[in-house]
Formats: C-alpha cells, structure tokens, sequence
C-alpha cells in the first residue's frame, strides 16, 4: 500500500499524541511522591528522569513539530509545558540532595501559570468539551499548588495528588483518541465536540 502524500502545510504526522504520552509517563513517576508512598532519595531521582525525558523531551519534540505543522495553540502549549517539566525533574532531582527549590520563586510562576492555563482554558473551549475538562484539571492543581503554599495545608497535597491522576487519565484517553479512532474508522475512544462556537469567516468580515 503506497504511503499518502504529506501535505506542504504540514510536514509532520501528527504530534499531539507524544505530548500526551509524555505528560502521562511523567504524571505517573510524580504518583507515588504525590501520594506519600515514595520519597526516598532513590525515588525522587527516578521521578527526576521520567519528567526530563518525557514530561520534558516528549513534550518539546511534540510542542516543536506542531509549531512545525503551523499549530500555534498545540505547539505554544507543548512547548512551554516541557520546560516547565524540565523545572520538575531539576526540582525533584535538588530535593533528592537536600537542597530545596526557593518556595517565593515556585510561587511566583505557578501563579503565571495559572493566568497562561486560564486562558488556554477558553482557548481549548473552540475544540472540544473533554480538552476544557483537560485545562480545568490543570487549573485546580495550580490553584492547589499557590494555594497549600500560601496556608501550608496539608490536605491540598492529596488535591493535588487526585488531580495528577485525572490528567494523566485525560492525557491517555485523548491520545488513544487520536491514535485508535482513525485507525478503527468510529469513536472507540469517544471525544466530545466543542463547548463555544466560533462565528463564521463569513459572519466576521460582515461585521462592523
């Protein structure tokens, strides 16, 4: 069978996939930390690893090929989000040598993260309900991250820990999503249509 033509626009398969696989790989390693059941200096360097090289090395290769195949949103958010991984396995890798990240500089760019998330969150709206659902889990967990640095409440880390798991969760489904139903030709993996509706090119250039 003779390999379909690749279209000028988009040198590259589609890339969202390994993005995807990377963030759930590097939710994953973050899981028994999260949960209190690993925190041995041997577990946090392990942790440390996963998050270079998929939460971090997954993410750009699929945030830099999407900016490749002009998709600005995908790539710009792959992209800024494995550096911010890349963050996470310095983190965890300095904790495992007793030497702590500075809590005012975290909190200081969690909450950037938070306005950057927030707004993708609409962003992602003109695309599909279950990606909305996808940034708003992010948006809690960074709502719980300034938040327990700000209280030092205990009970925001399990907050956390549940929302690692739900994004993970949602990273696996879209990526089989996209991977599986064109391949079996129908919605094994389901993925709802989008939450706005953007007006026309027609509708737009009518307007005053």
């Amino acid at each position: 069978m003779s390999t379909p033509p690749v279209s000028p626009a988009t040198p590259f398969a589609e890339s969202t996939p390994l993005g995807l696989f990377g963030l759930a790989v590097g939710c994953a390693a973050l899981l028994p930390i999260a949960f209190g059941v690993a925190l041995s200096p041997s577990a946090l360097k392990t942790a440390a690893m996963f998050c270079l090289l998929f939460g971090a090395g997954g993410q750009l290769v699929a945030g830099l090929l999407a900016l490749a195949n002009k998709n600005a949103l995908g790539g710009t958010m792959f992209t800024t989000f494995a550096f911010n991984w890349g963050m996470n396995g310095w983190a965890l890798w300095a904790l495992a040598e007793g030497r702590a990240p500075d809590p005012s500089v975290i909190l200081s760019v969690d909450a950037t993260f938070l306005v950057i998330f927030l707004v993708l969150t609409y962003a992602f709206g003109f695309h599909s309900k279950l990606l909305v659902a996808f940034l708003v889990d992010i948006d809690v967990l960074y709502l719980a991250r300034i938040a327990r640095e700000l209280t030092h409440a205990p009970a925001l880390s399990m907050v956390i820990a549940a929302a690692t798991v739900v994004l993970m969760a949602v990273a696996l489904w879209l990526a089989f999503a996209l991977l599986v139903n064109p391949t079996a030709g129908r919605p094994v993996f389901p993925v709802p249509g989008p939450l706005f509706s953007a007006p026309s090119p027609e509708a737009s250039s009518a307007a005053p």
